[in-house]
């Protein structure tokens, strides 16, 4: 059984698809397709396609129709992918979202993304509605299965108070995720939140890398504008300094972006943009991306 401890989770933009339905709520296989060409932009895109998220509306559709979708982007992602590779350009990552209302289907759908070719999975545990402990779901359930496979692949997890099932449980706590860290699989988390519930993922990060790197993926992505942007004149080089010591290096590796569904290749600069610190950058594109 080989380890995903040496995996490094893909930093960059990561775009989460919208799903594009006819009037009966079938996928419209060929404009899907179409769209995932369009995000990853021959390269200059996306980073990572990730198909059957909230964007993509997956608490709306029909299992069949979620297991269509992670099957359709795989394979275009693939196809691309060959292209990108002869031109000496990186490849992009397919990311299947998995979850559903129930576990039977969410690890049905776990499963399907293996044989799909997904690249990874993502997870939000707390949407699952006969999931009382996230943990012991992961560590037990998720990780058999992927003992069983034929392949494994890194999971990812997801948070989101929007769609949580319990409104008094909107967030994964951070010692749930360092107990699932401890996991060869998991390698991340995708956090749709505030800026204060991210930072405290990011202050709490440096105890998530038991097992490998541990990646930090910003969901609500007009946030990058105000996580990167350098602090001006003495006191604000003094704070960002604080700033940096408390979270012990640990910033995001990438962002997802439902927005970039129109606009992959203005965000993919706006993250390069961020990442370095270049404000007059970060100020000309995100009057683009706003």
């Amino acid at each position: 059984m080989r380890t995903l401890e040496d995996i490094r989770p893909r930093p960059g933009l990561s775009v989460p698809l919208v799903t594009i339905v006819d009037d009966a709520g079938g996928l419209i296989e060929a404009d899907q397709r179409a769209l995932v060409r369009h995000v990853i932009q021959d390269g200059r895109g996306a980073d990572v396609v990730f198909s059957a998220g909230t964007t993509g509306e997956w608490d709306r559709l029909g299992n069949p129709v979620r297991q269509q979708v992670i099957q359709v982007c795989s394979e275009e992602v693939a196809k691309l992918n060959a292209s990108l590779s002869s031109e000496g350009e990186r490849s992009v990552e397919s990311w299947a979202g998995i979850t559903t209302p129930n576990r039977r289907e969410t690890l049905e759908n776990l499963e399907f993304a293996i044989a799909c070719g997904a690249d990874a999975a993502v997870l939000a545990p707390l949407s699952i509605a006969d999931v009382r402990d996230p943990v012991a779901f992961v560590r037990r359930d998720v990780s058999d299965l992927l003992d069983a496979a034929s392949r494994r692949i890194p999971v990812y997890l997801y948070d989101n108070a929007d769609i949580a099932i319990d409104a008094r449980v909107p967030h994964i706590r951070t010692r749930q995720v360092k107990e699932m860290s401890r996991l060869d699989f998991v390698r991340g988390i995708k956090v749709s939140a505030s800026r204060k519930v991210l930072g405290n993922y990011t202050k709490a990060a440096r105890n998530f890398r038991d097992r490998g790197e541990f990646g930090i993926y910003v969901g609500n992505a007009m946030l990058i504008f105000e996580i990167f942007r350098p602090r001006s004149g003495a006191f604000g080089r003094v704070l960002e300094r604080w700033v940096r010591y408390r979270l012990r290096g640990e910033l995001p590796v990438g962002v997802v972006a439902g927005p970039a569904n129109a606009l992959p290749r203005e965000w993919a600069h706006a993250w390069q943009a961020c990442r370095a610190g270049d404000v007059e950058r970060m100020d000309a594109v995100r009057t683009v991306v706003e």
